[in-house]
């Protein structure tokens, strides 16, 4: 047998080892490549050398990873969320393209590269930034720690999405319940349509705000500047959209001594930046107080989603409040990672206290009514019982406990009576028989009055046997 590779196939060690190595830095070089076109034209622009531009491209490739940066003293600790959802897309699609079977062996390989990769990046950022630092005052190098949680969340985030959209139901395993992998589309449709609708507000609001956010923009006079501030407006959506998102569930959200809800607005210093001019400005109007109807349609999506697939009561149920609590978790960990310390404003963030509970009572309510309205509750089918056999039925009859029925109650034609049979003649007693008179009749008497009649000779039974007649 020939097992000698085709023309023009690829071996399957070194194609295997190509594409660890592209899970492993791929996405990680791309932001590297694009961190350091901004930089470089950031420093051409500003007319300024290049010391220092390793460590700037360092902390801001950490700082896509959601670590905090220190300029100077200062804490930048809100970092964008766009790049951070960028860089978990990336590692994703590049970890879903490099598991093509099944095989464990070759999924732990996958998702060990999609991790080693990225912290040994951390690593070596660390490194140039600690060494930047020496010759730079006023940059600080990041804790290490944080820095290397922040960078395995987010990447192990995008490996467990890529495998879990390339296998499936096959890693469900019991005593895991097959219905799991629809409460994670559930809850993935549940936080989308959250999203979503919190953005259409917000694109709402800045129509409304217009003269607000122009206001914004005419803190300077350059193009490079205003396609700077875009730039950022455009990198921080995502977390204006959080931010919105938890307004309209019920929750808060603060920036510094502002606090922003569906029920009151405390005006406070914010940062110039024209995505910011969204934010409701005191005092509230009645259509801030609309904004719990996103939540209810949301609920609505991830229940619809659950009753794609009917299942017994008690199931179904769990299925919703499972899903529920995915979708509550990732919204309260895109909370936590789209807030942090902004500098002299104090701290940007939703309350968490209310956040994730608020959108698990609208995803879990909400959802499990839409779950039960559109079928998603399957009724219970009751098994027939099996007939009994023939000898029970019998026992059950003869048993005592048997219940029967008066005559008149049954409508049925009457059942004729037998004809009564002659009666017997008395039994002759024991040692007397009949006379032969009695016995035996006249004729039979008869038959007896001459015996010679009766008897046979031997010579005629002779003669009979040789055909001769005496």
């Amino acid at each position: 047998m020939n097992t000698a590779p085709r023309a023009g196939s690829t071996p399957a060690a070194p194609r295997q080892a190509r594409e660890l190595l592209r899970v492993a830095f791929g996405p990680s070089l791309v932001a590297l490549v694009v961190i350091a076109a901004v930089v470089l034209l950031q420093l051409v622009i500003a007319n300024s050398d290049m010391t220092g531009a390793l460590g700037a491209i360092a902390s801001m490739w950490l700082g896509v990873h959601q670590v905090p940066v220190s300029i100077a003293g200062s804490a930048l600790g809100v970092m964008p969320l766009l790049p951070a959802l960028a860089m978990v897309y990336g590692t994703a699609r590049t970890t879903a393209a490099a598991v093509t079977h099944t095989s464990w062996f070759v999924t732990r390989w996958v998702v060990a590269s999609a991790l080693g990769g990225p912290l040994l990046i951390a690593a070596l950022c660390l490194a140039v930034i600690h060494d930047a630092a020496s010759v730079l005052t006023q940059l600080q190098t990041p804790d290490a720690s944080r820095a290397f949680a922040s960078v395995l969340t987010v990447h192990l985030l995008g490996a467990a999405l890529g495998v879990g959209s390339r296998l499936g139901r096959r890693l469900i395993r019991p005593p895991l319940p097959a219905w799991l992998p629809d409460a994670f589309r559930a809850a993935a449709v549940g936080v989308l349509a959250l999203t979503a609708l919190s953005a259409a507000v917000v694109a709402g609001s800045l129509v409304v705000h217009w003269s607000t956010m122009h206001d914004l923009y005419s803190i300077t006079d350059s193009l490079f500047g205003q396609l700077s501030l875009t730039v950022l407006s455009l990198l921080y959506l995502p977390n204006v959209v959080v931010g919105a998102a938890a307004v309209a569930v019920g929750s808060s959200a603060h920036v510094g001594l502002a606090t922003f809800s569906a029920f009151t607005v405390l005006g406070g210093d914010v940062p110039a930046l024209p995505v910011l001019a969204a934010a409701p400005t005191p005092p509230l109007g009645p259509v801030w107080v609309a904004l719990l109807i996103v939540g209810a349609v949301s609920g609505v999506a991830l229940g619809q989603q659950c009753a794609r697939r009917a299942l017994p009561p008690v199931q179904a149920l769990a299925k919703v409040l499972v899903a529920a609590a995915l979708g509550a978790a990732a919204m309260a960990l895109l909370g936590y990672a789209g807030g942090g310390r902004l500098g002299n404003f104090g701290d940007v963030k939703v309350d968490q206290a209310t956040f994730g509970p608020a959108v698990f009572v609208w995803f879990a309510g909400i959802g499990a009514l839409t779950a039960a309205m559109s079928g998603g509750f399957a009724p219970r089918v009751r098994k027939p019982r099996p007939a009994p056999p023939a000898e029970d039925l019998d026992d059950d009859l003869e048993s005592p406990d048997t219940v029967v029925l008066p005559p008149e109650s049954i409508d049925a034609a009457p059942v004729p009576e037998p004809p009564a049979e002659p009666p017997a003649e008395p039994a002759e007693p024991r040692g007397q028989q009949k006379p032969v008179r009695e016995a035996f009749g006249p004729a039979d008497i008869e038959d007896f009055a001459d015996p010679e009649d009766h008897f046979v000779a031997d010579d005629d039974m002779r003669s009979d046997r040789d055909g001769t007649t005496h």
